[in-house]
């Protein structure tokens, strides 16, 4: 008879055995949710994907700091994009990342 293991602990098992890799990868995620500008950012591209010079005027950012802040998220792989032509039009890349970051929304607009 085989013993099914649950989700909470799959997840104590995990948190365990947390290698420095995984242990960056988790502190910078947190990272990139701990700076408004990239979480306005990602809440934008939560739904659909825009070029950079709509994140700037949505946002009313320079296209300056959108591109460095699209860089930072493109490298953690939370958005990626598509080239249409010399427009870049960025989404979401991680769907873990964006419900964390719809749950800490629900969980500030309780309080």
């Amino acid at each position: 008879m085989t013993e099914e293991i649950n989700d909470e602990e799959k997840y104590q098992q995990r948190s365990r055995d947390l290698d420095e890799e995984t242990l960056f990868v988790v502190s910078q995620t947190f990272k990139a949710l701990s700076d408004p500008t990239r979480i306005r950012i990602l809440n934008l591209l939560c739904t659909e994907e825009h070029s950079v010079n709509d994140i700037a005027e949505s946002l009313n950012l320079s296209q300056s700091t959108v591109s460095h802040q699209l860089r930072f998220l493109k490298n953690l792989r939370l958005v990626k994009f598509r080239r249409a032509g010399t427009t870049l039009y960025y989404s979401k890349d991680d769907d873990h990342v964006m419900n964390l970051l719809k749950q800490a929304v629900e969980h500030a607009a309780h309080h």
